[in-house]
């Protein structure tokens, strides 16, 4: 597998962040990792086809929202909520706080 890029915390810009955000399936992703654990790729919208989620990962992992830890051949998830606290405090809350009617 190759190496998976994650841009350090200091380097995470706003302006990736909200356009990763800005699409409901990564909003979908995002809900399921607020709990901070961390979820094997698979268990996560396991309705919509890997293709597609590859894609949403990677944006997400790249604008600094996700972190992506492989495991054998799994790949294991997390929301990096204290880099993004951190960064641009409390923009996680308002993001899904504005998106709670978007469906689950």
């Amino acid at each position: 597998m190759a190496a998976l890029h994650h841009p350090d915390a200091q380097k995470i810009e706003l302006v990736d962040v909200l356009a990763a955000l800005g699409h409901s399936v990564r909003i979908r992703i995002v809900r399921a990792l607020v709990s901070g654990s961390e979820i094997y790729c698979g268990e996560i919208l396991p309705d919509l086809p890997r293709s597609s989620l590859t894609h949403h990962w990677r944006v997400l992992r790249e604008s600094g929202v996700i972190r992506q830890r492989p495991e054998g051949r799994k790949l294991y998830l997390t929301l990096r909520r204290d880099d993004l606290d951190l960064r641009f405090p409390g923009l996680v809350d308002i993001v899904l706080a504005s998106t709670a009617h978007l469906k689950d």
